[in-house]
């Protein structure tokens, strides 16, 4: 017996607890205006999938980015990460995965911060190409002033929530050693009725999954559940999506920690900080399920809203500048009376973006 969840739900359910903050909102996405950490507060417990966000860097001392230069010393700023860590924690699902952008000086400071409540699984290196005619303050800059190397590259933390500080332990791997115990079971007797013996370890796939060394496919994840339940398992396994973490790439694309996704070129109203909606398409989709939902408390310019969005997730953002909050309202009109299905093959440009309504055209210049 499966327990199914129901992810519109969980959205709506969201949208009441930050009523008082909401800037705009449609039946896929919301944006709350304020300052996240008291936002995020209200955010219900395991309720988000992802947290895909760009907080200030710190080390880049900008002066159009809110934070950027509000802190004295280091341990400043990771006090007020910190906070950030102790939410994202309690808001994301057991089997949830976080991605968090930061400067190569703060990254490791910050991995050893995040350490205390997640596991982090990679240190992904954004080597920001730039595409051909633009070169950036690289190939503008006076290269025989320059002190040290130049940072040409970010980093992004990869991680998920921690169980009993093992790297290798998942939220899932502990679960279903637990349902496993409940119907007294052993690793080989779970094993043979799955029909997924190892070679070399008597317990099989079912050590490996509890070991945290790999996850079952939905079949063998159908077959667990069924064999729990006939073997005395009163409560009922969680569905797929509430259970398994996911994981998925391939190699047509990016699969190591190394990513070579071009930034964004300078245009009228570009967000300081604006990442390729390309890059972070693809860190929900290796790393989330279909109707999840999505959380950016940085969201800026709202890329990560139109990424989750187009990749058919629930979206969730929160900023606490009101100039572009209204930036991200604008481009989500543009794609909020779509469904995810038509979403799927909508093609975001670059350049200007059009539509068509009230028989007029409305035009967004080079937000996309």
């Amino acid at each position: 017996m499966i327990q199914h969840t129901n992810r519109a739900a969980d959205f709506s359910h969201i949208k009441e607890c930050i009523a008082g903050s909401v800037y705009y909102d449609n039946n896929h996405s919301v944006v709350a205006n304020g300052d996240s950490q008291k936002v995020l507060q209200q955010i219900p417990d395991h309720s988000v999938s992802l947290i895909l966000t760009d907080p200030p860097y710190h080390s880049t001392k900008k002066e159009n980015i809110i934070n950027d230069k509000a802190f004295d010393s280091d341990e400043d700023f990771l006090a007020w990460m910190e906070v950030f860590a102790k939410e994202w924690k309690r808001i994301l699902r057991p089997n949830g995965s976080g991605f968090m952008f930061c400067s190569s000086a703060m990254e490791a400071k910050l991995e050893h911060m995040l350490s205390k409540y997640f596991n982090v699984l990679s240190h992904i290196v954004w080597t920001k190409p730039n595409e051909p005619g633009y070169d950036g303050w690289k190939g503008k800059m006076k290269k025989e002033a320059l002190r040290q190397w130049y940072p040409q590259s970010e980093r992004i933390i990869f991680f998920e929530p921690a169980t009993e500080g093992n790297l290798k332990r998942s939220g899932f791997g502990n679960m279903l050693k637990e349902a496993r115990s409940k119907c007294g079971m052993s690793m080989h007797e779970l094993t043979a009725i799955i029909g997924a013996h190892g070679k070399v370890n008597h317990g099989g796939a079912v050590s490996n999954w509890e070991s945290g060394r790999n996850i079952p496919s939905r079949e063998q994840y159908e077959k667990i559940c069924n064999a729990l339940s006939e073997n005395g398992l009163e409560e009922p396994m969680p569905c797929y999506e509430d259970a398994i973490r996911p994981f998925e790439v391939s190699a047509d694309v990016e699969f190591t920690d190394v990513w070579t996704f071009p930034s964004v070129k300078q245009y009228e109203g570009k967000h300081p900080a604006e990442k390729p909606i390309d890059m972070l398409e693809h860190c929900i989709m290796a790393s989330t399920f279909e109707n999840d939902i999505v959380l950016d408390c940085f969201a800026g310019s709202g890329s990560t809203l139109i990424a989750a969005l187009k990749t058919g997730r629930y979206a969730v953002g929160v900023e606490i500048d009101e100039n572009w909050c209204k930036a991200i309202k604008d481009r989500l009109e543009i794609v909020g009376d779509m469904d995810f299905k038509q979403l799927e093959g909508y093609k975001l440009m670059k350049g200007t973006a059009t539509r068509r309504k009230k028989k007029e055209t409305v035009q967004m210049a080079s937000f996309f």
